[in-house]
């Protein structure tokens, strides 16, 4: 068929070129797709699927030759001087279709310069310019043709192409390329490389310093270097302005991972009563560090011993590790589940099942990872974090970036603007309602929620004390004498009661008639003492319906009717006690009420407290009774009542303000309690709960046992145990015996790495810290060879302690609880011999929460 022109002529149509086969393959002749060019071209979107059948041979259409039919313009088929192709339109086909244009139809190739293309591209309006034919039958003459197609007018107008014309998969591929491009740009923006992750740098901006996305789960290598930054630094401040950096992040971007990351900054699995703990041994987690890196374990063990740290040594050998497939990073919420899962396993198995978990952790680690996943395994972070520090943090956090706002947050530093002064005073204000707070409810799985939800402001209204959750309890500061509470009480009226020799037991009543029990530390003993449980409905009138009760159980022998001593309390069964099994029977002796029918009392005054409590609940001998007590000023009546409590089996006198300053303080040593024993009159204030971490052989009559040990205090900001004195006197042969027998199965080769002692004083045989002794002493002096406080009295030198004697085992005491090198600092500054040498008793002892 004969085609025409733009000018209207006809034409013959063009000889047909057979196709090459390539790779076995024959191209379509008039195959719509065409090599692109050289150079990019912006195109339109393509618009319907007329042109595929379009461009196919019509039906019925006879070929023009025995050679495949093939397009006109397409370079393929048509010579490079081609006389046909300057009598061809390059937008119409054989077929009278318009054709696709590409690269290859508007722009020139470098072996083609002499075809002068029929379209051009106006950049500017990105449209295509149709231009006249001009006819290009060989290469000769290039300059006179370039000089009369400069001499033709310019077209009247732009022509643009209707998407029609342009290519669909190229056009879609460059416009979502584009697309993603400018999205990857715009998810990038603010995002920083979670190995750079610098939460300790000035101005820092939650948003834009993170190294995670909105609704992404924080990154572990986050915490990691919020914990390295942390570690850098000595000063509390410093550190808490730290976590709080990180933990504004995870407000503002990851609300839900909130409290993994408190959590592993406490070192914790969950609240106290979940008795969730994690317990793996060094043993464990140098055997996990060996499978999961290749490593000899006894290469690893030699290090460990070398360095003191086993977090160091898996950080080292997870960094020599090399893997074809990386794992996927690790996230905060997968370790804590990890952590979770770790900590209820149980049985025979359970050892080689935690080693699989831990090493799954490790293979999986990044930089400094492996460190603090192996500390916090070990169950000590090393970082100075006390639970305090991490509150003032958090507070500081939901202070400065307040939670519940829509992404990005309108709000990201509420502080902005205020002078140093004004936002120093305002953020202390703000740590210190969260930890009132806390104080009443120590549960952060219930804080952290509502914290979210409503915001510190109003925090208090929506999380108050209730039964089912324990308290914090309040404690007693020691003092020396009766002259002493006279002076601190002599404006206020108060009471002497009972101190009586056992455990804390904090009863818990909920409205359902649910009963729980809780010990000093929150831990739940419910199991241990099935039968206070029985003794409730006979205790309380009906009306109670809901109560808080602070008591003290005690061994009672119901026989003689009287107290027994506290050793004899520690022989009974701790966990899931049959009520028909038990031998020891206890008393409990109430002080304080707490909660009652729905209504906190800790804002009412000591002897309104203890009305309600004589009120509400009946006494029954060898069960339940109020804590004997009397209320008087004459210094003679208290050293009396003070020798009767010695010999009814108590420790001596508790002393509290029944009206001023007589509020119930939780989780706090107040002023307000004073302890009064029959001891203190003969020495320093108070006993001390230390721990013991080594053991001399003994000689002479102790030949064959050991004959002294050495103790240690513990300290809170460094979370070391530090060498405070020798102890060997106060024991009798039977005791001796006992802790030979007991400790043989904590010797160790060298000292823990959170054990400090110097070489002076070193023991025949290293002891794992896990016994905590009960010890009295005449006084306390500065020592050069024993680090325990030093550095809070004297620069260079320590506190230890002269002739100490034994007095019992703290059973119901953790390391962690002993007495802190604060405290000791405490008492060597409280000495009567030492405040008369700096000319006045000093109450500077700070009167903190914890």
């Amino acid at each position: 068929e004969k085609e025409i022109t733009n000018n209207g002529k006809e034409m013959e149509p063009p000889p047909k070129v057979a196709l090459k086969e390539r790779n076995g393959v024959v191209p379509e002749s008039d195959s719509p797709v065409k090599r692109p060019g050289r150079k990019a071209v912006r195109v339109l979107s393509s618009e319907g699927e007329e042109e595929d059948e379009a461009l196919s041979d019509p039906k019925g259409q006879k070929p023009m030759s025995d050679s495949p039919q093939a397009s006109p313009a397409s370079p393929a088929t048509c010579p490079e001087n081609s006389p046909f192709l300057s009598n061809i339109p390059m937008d119409i086909s054989q077929s009278g279709i318009p054709k696709r244009r590409t690269g290859k139809n508007i722009w020139s190739r470098g072996r083609n310069s002499s075809q002068h293309d029929v379209t051009s591209l106006n950049l500017e309006t990105d449209t295509l310019i149709k231009t006249e034919s001009i006819p290009m039958p060989d290469t000769a003459g290039k300059q006179e043709r370039q000089e009369e197609e400069q001499s033709k007018p310019p077209p009247k107008g732009p022509w643009t192409v209707s998407s029609f014309f342009t290519p669909r998969k190229p056009a879609v591929k460059a416009k979502v390329k584009e697309e993603s491009g400018i999205l990857k740009k715009e998810e990038a923006k603010g995002t920083q490389d979670p190995t750079s992750y610098n939460p300790a740098k000035n101005n820092y901006h939650p948003i834009e310093d993170a190294c995670w996305k909105p609704g992404q789960k924080v990154p572990f290598l986050a915490v990691a270097r919020t914990f390295e930054k942390i570690e850098e630094v000595s000063a509390r401040l410093r550190m808490v302005e730290t976590l709080s950096n990180l933990l504004r992040s995870v407000v503002a971007l990851s609300p839900p991972d909130l409290l993994p990351v408190l959590y592993l900054s406490l070192n914790r699995l969950g609240p106290p009563q979940q008795g969730l703990e994690l317990g793996v041994g060094d043993g464990v987690l140098l055997k996990a560090v060996a499978q999961a890196t290749g490593r000899q374990l006894e290469s690893i063990r030699a290090e460990a011993a070398e360095k003191g740290d086993v977090g160091l040594v898996a950080e080292n050998s997870r960094s020599t590790q090399r893997l074809m497939l990386p794992p996927p990073p690790l996230s905060t919420s997968g370790v804590f589940n990890k952590f979770r899962d770790i900590a209820r396993l149980t049985g025979s198995a359970s050892t080689a099942k935690k080693i699989d978990i831990i090493k799954g952790l490790f293979v999986a680690c990044r930089h400094s990872e492996a460190r603090y996943i192996a500390r916090s395994l070990s169950g000590r972070l090393r970082l100075g974090l006390a639970e305090q520090s991490v509150l003032a943090a958090l507070a500081q956090a939901v202070s400065l970036t307040p939670p519940g706002q829509e992404f990005p947050p309108a709000m990201v530093d509420a502080g902005k603007g205020k002078t140093a002064e004004v936002r120093k005073t305002w953020l202390e204000e703000q740590s210190m309602a969260l930890k009132q707070t806390f104080c009443e409810v120590p549960d952060l799985d219930r804080i952290v929620p509502l914290l979210l939800e409503h915001g510190l402001e109003q925090l208090p209204k929506h999380c108050r004390l209730s039964p089912g959750v324990p308290l914090k309890p309040m404690l007693a500061h020691p003092t020396r004498g009766v002259s002493e509470v006279l002076k601190r009480f002599e404006e206020a009226a108060f009471t002497c009661e009972y101190k009586y020799d056992g455990q804390r037991a904090q009863i818990h009543v909920l409205e359902g008639g649910e009963v729980k029990i809780f010990s000093r530390n929150q831990e739940d003993n419910t199991g241990k003492y099935p039968d206070i449980i029985s003794r409730i409905p006979k205790i309380k009138l009906p009306s109670v319906t809901s109560f808080i009760l602070d008591t003290e159980a005690v061994a009672w022998d119901r026989e003689k009717k009287q107290i027994q001593p506290f050793q004899v309390l520690t022989t009974r069964k701790r966990k899931e006690v049959d009520a028909s099994e038990i031998q020891v029977q206890v008393c409990l002796y109430a002080f304080d009420l707490i909660y009652l029918n729905g209504e906190s009392l800790v804002r009412k005054p000591l002897s309104r407290r203890r009305q309600l409590l004589r009120e509400n609940f009946v006494e029954t001998e060898g069960e339940f009774a109020f804590a004997t007590s009397l209320d008087t000023k004459d210094t003679e009546q208290i050293a009396e009542f003070l020798e009767q409590s010695v010999k009814d089996s108590c420790e001596g006198l508790m002393v509290k303000t029944l009206d001023i300053d007589a509020t119930y303080e939780i989780a706090k040593r107040s002023h307000n309690w004073l302890k009064l024993k029959k001891d203190y009159l003969e020495g320093v204030g108070d006993t001390l709960d230390l721990v013991v971490i080594g053991a001399y052989l003994g000689r002479g009559k102790r030949a064959g046992r050991y004959g002294g040990f050495l103790l240690a205090a513990y300290d809170e900001d460094s979370e070391e145990l530090q060498a405070i004195c020798k102890l060997g006197t106060g024991f009798s042969d039977e005791e001796l015996e006992a802790h030979h027998q007991s400790l043989q199965a904590l010797v160790l080769p060298t000292p823990r790495p959170y054990v400090r002692v110097d070489g002076a004083v070193a023991p025949d045989h290293w002891l794992d810290p896990s016994a905590v002794w009960e010890v009295k002493c005449a006084d306390l002096s500065l020592s050069p060879i024993y680090p325990a406080a030093r550095g809070l009295v004297d620069s260079e030198k320590g506190i230890s302690l002269r002739f100490p004697r034994f007095i019992r085992v703290r059973e119901d005491k953790k390391p962690e609880q002993a007495t802190t090198s604060a405290q000791v600092a405490c008492l060597y500054r409280k000495q009567s011999q030492i405040q008369n040498q700096q000319g006045a008793g000093s109450d500077s002892d700070p009167e903190d929460f914890y």
